[in-house]
């Protein structure tokens, strides 16, 4: 008898849908042949200040197939509490962002969006997978592959080097 051969096709990001801070569903196929970083944010956090690391990396990586995404979440101290709308002006008036800033999200949990658990699935955490606070960091290469997973205290310009490689 030959190897078996498992046809259940590879998970990727591009089999997930995020939801647009104006509500409209987007499939992550729109970020297809991009590198990812996936972060959730929030703008009441002691490390709110990354989303001016993260708008460098954008900045500096976008044109040779960077897609910053943050997505904001309330899990986590209650330090993201405002509307989307409140969020996307918090984070152009502060930082200037200019990356996809998507709709408030679970990340943990029974509500806890498809994509994350996916996330936390093919890299997880220390001890358990849970995210543990906001900040953390998904890594993901151009094929919609997670390649790795920064905690929070990981300042976004650490990871350049890991970003170079996968352009």
């Amino acid at each position: 008898m030959g190897n078996h051969v498992d046809m259940t096709p590879t998970e990727s990001v591009y089999e997930f849908e995020m939801t647009s801070a104006s509500g409209e569903k987007i499939s992550m196929e729109h970020y297809r042949g991009r590198v990812l970083l996936i972060v959730n944010t929030a703008s009441q956090c002691g490390f709110t200040g990354q989303y001016e690391g993260l708008q460098t990396l954008h900045e500096n990586y976008k044109e040779r197939g960077l897609s910053v995404i943050a997505v904001p979440c309330n899990q986590f101290g209650s330090q993201e509490p405002g509307a989307d709308t409140e969020i996307q002006k918090f984070c152009q008036r502060n930082y200037a962002v200019s990356f996809d800033v998507m709709a408030k999200t679970d990340v943990n949990g029974e509500h806890q969006s498809d994509l994350f658990q996916y996330l936390k699935g093919a890299a997880g955490g220390l001890l358990t997978d849970k995210i543990k606070w906001n900040f953390t960091k998904f890594l993901v290469d151009r094929e919609g592959h997670v390649v790795s997973r920064h905690p929070s205290i990981t300042k976004p310009s650490a990871l350049g080097a890991d970003i170079e490689r996968l352009l």
